[in-house]
């Protein structure tokens, strides 16, 4: 079995591929990053991937598949803040228009060009997982506080891709799942600036690649289209 991890150089990534690796079943994970970086894994190989720009997913995509099929897909990359002028909105004053691109660009359109080179590499006629970070945050039906604007939106807008995308990959590959996944607060340095008020389950990386793939385990072609949190509880739209 081989799986492409897209942001395996992160730290929710770098795990999963950690995770997959010390799996038997698994002969192959290719990590793929804007650096291309690598472990010493012998199942373990790199390759860059850019995915805010489409040429660099095609390549990346076409790539891969001169190995065969890919049997899981991972998008493990996306963005709330630079640490720098790219901050959670929290309040509509504070929207602008260049944040707004900057997060989309790699929390939906991202993952939806991913998904147009990706899923046709997915097998037809075994079970296969096309899985993409989300957020419980991109509730629309449970967000109570509001705030987080660009980031709450593309995580919604990025829960319609794979409820799209898991319609149509049924039709050709019926045992596929696709799914969005919310790992909980972890440790990374995506959350570090805005987990201090978080008084517990706070996860390391190697804790939420663990819970992720536990759910993932445990999917059936009937939970395609949906959003699980770590815990493998459905999160509503």
């Amino acid at each position: 079995m081989r799986v492409a991890i897209i942001g395996g150089s992160g730290g929710i990534g770098g795990a999963m591929v950690e995770a997959f690796a010390a799996r038997t079943e698994i002969t192959q994970i290719i990590s793929l990053s804007r650096s291309g970086q690598s472990t010493n894994h012998p199942k373990v190989s790199a390759a860059h991937i850019d995915i805010t720009n489409e040429e660099s997913i095609a390549n990346a995509a076409a790539t891969i598949k001169q190995g065969g099929e890919i049997d899981y897909i991972i998008i493990a990359s996306g963005i709330l803040s630079d640490g720098d002028a790219l901050q959670p909105e929290k309040s509509w004053r504070d929207l602008d228009l260049h944040s707004l691109e900057q997060v989309f660009r790699m929390n939906t359109f991202g993952p939806a060009l991913v998904g147009k080179y990706f899923l046709p590499l997915l097998p037809r006629k075994r079970r296969a997982i096309f899985a993409a970070l989300s957020a419980r945050v991109g509730s629309i039906s449970d967000n109570q506080i509001g705030g987080w604007h660009a980031y709450r939106a593309s995580k919604s807008a990025l829960n319609m891709i794979i409820r799209n995308f898991s319609i149509e990959l049924g039709r050709r590959s019926p045992d596929a799942i696709c799914v969005g996944l919310h790992p909980g607060t972890v440790a990374t340095n995506l959350s570090a600036k805005f987990s201090s008020g978080v008084k517990h389950n706070i996860f390391t990386p190697k804790q939420s690649a663990e819970h992720l793939l536990s759910v993932l385990d445990r999917l059936t072609p009937a939970d395609t289209g949906k959003v699980f949190d770590w815990k493998g509880e459905l999160i509503p739209s």
